[in-house]
Formats: C-alpha cells, sequence, structure tokens
C-alpha cells in the first residue's frame, strides 16, 4: 500500500509542482491586486480630502476678499466725500436762498399798495428744485455736523458764487461722486482678489511643498503651515513679506483714486454740463448719459478698452514704492541725516525696496511683478467692465429708477407676475432729484450696511472664475528652490485639479504651459470657454 503510494506520488510530482506553482502565483497575484486596490483607494480618498480642503479654503479666501473691501472702502470714501463736498454746496444753496427771501420780504414791506408778484415768482422758481432736494432728504446725516459748524460763522461760511454756478457745482459734484465711489469699489476689489489669492496660492503651496520633506505617513497635501521649524522663510510663510504686499493697497485709498475722480469728472463735465437742473430727464436719456460718461472714462470701442491703462491707479509706480511703504508704517522714515548712512541695496535688487528688508524683496518684488502683469491684461478689463455694467445697473436700474421715477423695481416683481411695460424714453425725473439720489447713494455705496453694490459685485460668477484663475495656475513658477520644490509643484498642480471651483458651466482650467502671462490667458480661455 504504502509502496504503491509512493509510485503514484513520484509519477503525479511533475503535476503536484505546477499546481502548487499555479496556486502559489494566484496568491502573490491576489495580494498584489488587493494591495493596489486598497493603495488606490487610499489614495482616491486622501485626494477627495484634500480637494475638499482646497475647495473650502478657496471660498474661504474669496470671502476674506469681501471682509477685506468693505473695510477698506470706508478709507477711500472719506476721502473722496471730502475732495466733494456736496452738502456744503446745497448749504451754500440754501443760504442763498434766505438771503434771497429776506431781501424780498423787506422790499415788499417797502413797497406801495401795488407791489409786483415779480420777486415772489422768482423765489418760487428757484425755491423749486432745493425743495426737491430737501424732500429727497438731500443732506447726509453724517455731514449735519460740518454744516452746523460752519453755520456758526456765517462770514466765514457766506460764499462769492453766484446761484447759477453752485447749481452747476452740486450736478457735476454730486455725479462725479457717485460714478468715482462705483469705479473705486470695483477697482479696489479686483486689487484685494488679486492680491489674497496670489498669497493663498503660495500659502498652499508651502504646505504642499513643507509635506514633502516630511514623512510618507504624514497627510499628503495640508493647508497648515507645518514648517515652523524651519527659520527660512518659504513661498507664503514670510509674514513680513505677506503684510508688505498687502500694504500697496494704500495706492488706491489715498492716491489713486484721485486720478480717477479727475478723469470722472473731466467726462462728467462734458456730458451733463449742458443740463439745467430743473430739467426733466427721461429714464432711458439718463441711461445713454451714463454710457457716454463710461465710454469717456473707460474707452468706447473694445479695443480702447483693452488698451486703457489701470496699472497706475492701483500701484505706485517703482521710484514711489518705498514711500508707500513708508507711508503705510510698514517701514520706518529716515530723516535726511539718517537715510545717508542707509547702506545702498544690492544691484540685483530694486532700489525702490529699503536695504534693511533686502532678504525679502526679491519675494516681494515678485509679488508686485504679477500682480502688475495681471492688472495689465486683458482679461482684467473684461472682468472690471463687467463689474462697472453691474454696479452702474443697480444704481440706474434698481435705485435711480425706483426712488426718482417711482417705478417698480423688477426685481421685486414675483416672476409669476407680468411686469408692465414702461416706456422709458416717456417716463421723466427731474435732473435735482435724480441728484438727489446719486448724493444718498454715495454714501450707500461707501458705507451702506448692508452694502448692496458690494453684494451685486459678489453675485458676479466671471469674478470668482478669475480668482480660480489665479489661485490654480503659475505653480511652476513659484517653484524655485530645487528638484523636491518643483516635485512638490507638480503634486500640488495635480491635486488642485477639480478642486477650486469655477464659473457655473465652465470648464476647468490646468494643464497650460508657457510664459506666465500666456499661461493665464490661455487659462482664463479655457474657463470662459
Amino acid at each position: 500500500m504504502i509502496s504503491s503510494t509512493r509510485t503514484w506520488l513520484r509519477r503525479n510530482q511533475t503535476n503536484f509542482a505546477i499546481g502548487a506553482g499555479v496556486l502559489g502565483a494566484g496568491y502573490v497575484a491576489g495580494q498584489y491586486i488587493l494591495s493596489k486596490i486598497t493603495e488606490t483607494r487610499q489614495r482616491m480618498s486622501e485626494d477627495r480630502v484634500a480637494k475638499e480642503n482646497l475647495r473650502r479654503r478657496f471660498q474661504q479666501n474669496q470671502e476674506d476678499c469681501t471682509i477685506t473691501v468693505l473695510a477698506l472702502l470706508p478709507t477711500a470714501t472719506e476721502n473722496i466725500l471730502d475732495a466733494l463736498p456736496v452738502e456744503r454746496i446745497t448749504q451754500d444753496l440754501q443760504q442763498k436762498k434766505a438771503e434771497r427771501l429776506g431781501r424780498n420780504i423787506g422790499a415788499l414791506d417797502g413797497a406801495s399798495l401795488h407791489p409786483s408778484s415779480g420777486p415772489s415768482s422768482v423765489v418760487d422758481e428757484d425755491g423749486k428744485s432745493l425743495a426737491s432736494l430737501q424732500s429727497e432728504g438731500y443732506v447726509h446725516a453724517s455731514q449735519m455736523a460740518a454744516s452746523c459748524s460752519g453755520s456758526e460763522n456765517p462770514a466765514a461760511a457766506k460764499t462769492t458764487k453766484g446761484k447759477a454756478q453752485l447749481w452747476n457745482d452740486l450736478k457735476i459734484s454730486s455725479i462725479t461722486r457717485a460714478f468715482t465711489l462705483l469705479y473705486t469699489l470695483s477697482l479696489l476689489t479686483l486689487l484685494t482678489r488679486i492680491q489674497l489669492n496670489l498669497l493663498g496660492r503660495r500659502n498652499y503651496l508651502s504646505s504642499v511643498v513643507s509635506m514633502a520633506s516630511h514623512s510618507p505617513q504624514e497627510p499628503t497635501i495640508s493647508l497648515e503651515n507645518l514648517d515652523d521649524d524651519n527659520t527660512e522663510p518659504t513661498y507664503g510663510n514670510d509674514f513680513e513679506t505677506n503684510r508688505k504686499f498687502l500694504t500697496f493697497s494704500w495706492w488706491l485709498l489715498h492716491r489713486g483714486w484721485r486720478d480717477v475722480m479727475a478723469k470722472v469728472e473731466f467726462a462728467v463735465k462734458a456730458v451733463y454740463g449742458p443740463l439745467n437742473p430743473r430739467e426733466d430727464v427721461p429714464l432711458e436719456r439718463l441711461s445713454t448719459l451714463i454710457l457716454e460718461v463710461r465710454k469717456r472714462v473707460e474707452g468706447a470701442t473694445p479695443e480702447e478698452r483693452r488698451s486703457h491703462r489701470w496699472l497706475p491707479y492701483l500701484l505706485p509706480p517703482q521710484d514711489q514704492e518705498g514711500m508707500v511703504l513708508r507711508e503705510s508704517g510698514m517701514v520706518k522714515a529716515f530723516s535726511p541725516s539718517e537715510s545717508a548712512s542707509i547702506p545702498s541695496p544690492p544691484s540685483s535688487l530694486s532700489p525702490t525696496i529699503p536695504a534693511s528688508e533686502s532678504s525679502q524683496s526679491a519675494s516681494l518684488r515678485r509679488l508686485l511683478d504679477e500682480t502688475a502683469d495681471l492688472i495689465e491684461s486683458p482679461t482684467f478689463t473684461q472682468i472690471l467692465t463687467l463689474l462697472l455694467d453691474t454696479t452702474f445697473s443697480h444704481l440706474t436700474d434698481h435705485q435711480i429708477r425706483t426712488e426718482a421715477y417711482k417705478l417698480p423695481d423688477p426685481t421685486s416683481v414675483p416672476s409669476v407676475q407680468e411686469i408692465p411695460e414702461i416706456d422709458t424714453g416717456l417716463t421723466k425725473a427731474k435732473l435735482a432729484s435724480i441728484l438727489a439720489v446719486m448724493t444718498r447713494q454715495a454714501h450707500a455705496i461707501g458705507s451702506g450696511v448692508p452694502n448692496r453694490y458690494a453684494q451685486a459685485i459678489e453675485d458676479v460668477k466671471e469674478l470668482e472664475a478669475f480668482a480660480a484663475v489665479i489661485y490654480s495656475s503659475h505653480f511652476e513658477f513659484e517653484a524655485l528652490g530645487g528638484d523636491s520644490s518643483r516635485e512638490a509643484a507638480k503634486e500640488a498642480q495635480r491635486s488642485q485639479e477639480g478642486a477650486v471651483p469655477t464659473a457655473e458651466g465652465k470648464k476647468e482650467a490646468g494643464g497650460v504651459v508657457g510664459t506666465a502671462t500666456d499661461m493665464f490667458e490661455n487659462v482664463w480661455g479655457r474657463i470662459t470657454g
């Protein structure tokens, strides 16, 4: 029995060997496949978490942009209101009216039994427009203190301008002020989006680079700064550089708005100069006049708008960058005797950045240059035009339409209810009433709570797409620290694909190569389809 068994085993040992090999190979292959499946599942889970974290970080970054704009806007608003004191002109007109009333009353008291009705009718005619302004709440509460303080010294407050000149000043100043605030709000929104999204992108890449130098067991992507033990600032971790970069919004808030106001005022005088405040203005004509002002400011054709340079309004020339840092308190202002002892910066660094900050100047210079490139791109002008379309539409089609023309707001009518057709060419309102609305809206634009104009800007889908382009591109241009940094940048590019939200119905950005400017334009073209 045993002998036969041994014979059978020897006779089939080849088959047993083959069977054992097949089973072993199957087991090894099965274990390999299972490990790969587990690894793929883990990788997909990590990528999904990373993309969700990045998406939340991007959305938080956009909310920070809105909060920052609302925090900075009152500074520019105060400067613009001081430069165009519409309420003070209104007080001068009221003073002129009171003086005429006093003279007419005196003339009537000394007249015969047949007084002329001329003075009374003149006073009534002159007071119609002022009555319209007062009934519309023309004088803002924030200006009452200044008006009262000015009335305590009549001799100092008395103006030498005539009534016609005062009305013309009132017309030009009120329109210029409202339009300047709309331009300033739109420009500040875009500048803030560029700044914070550039820094957000650098912070994200910094976390990826930091993770590349840590243990593989740690999460692939982290939005935290885990590189605290590294004394050398990298990418977005340089807090002082980030602060200085954000400080450059000082230029628009204190200098750039003046150039915007001058350009707007010149256009307003050319378009609205011939109009009389007592004149009836149809709504359709008002829209045409506003469009004409915008054409003179921004450009009448698409080519003129694309060639218009907004950079001087938003960032200072390089020879004034140091002044901006000093005026904003970021750099100590040296006296002439002290400045002679400051060593000259190396030739490779910009002379506009103080030598004491040379360790940060290269990174700051790169941020400023990229910001300038974005501002001078045609896409910037395209987005700015959309923001201005939105804010001017809100002013004309909602506020002036309802308050001056007494027409229903199209957005307040339920969708199931048909809006009656209104001939905007026949619907008219006094220019004085329109000026009253513009003056009140100037305060709403600059310091309204809630700020309806900022909310209207947030609804522009292309603005979020513009921010997504900035946040999710140019990773290879940030990775300058060697092979590991470049590999981390590639990892960042791969992980962000599909993570950063774009406008609804838009295509994803990514996978574009070329120079920085060409890459940006190419990505934007992909997003906008």
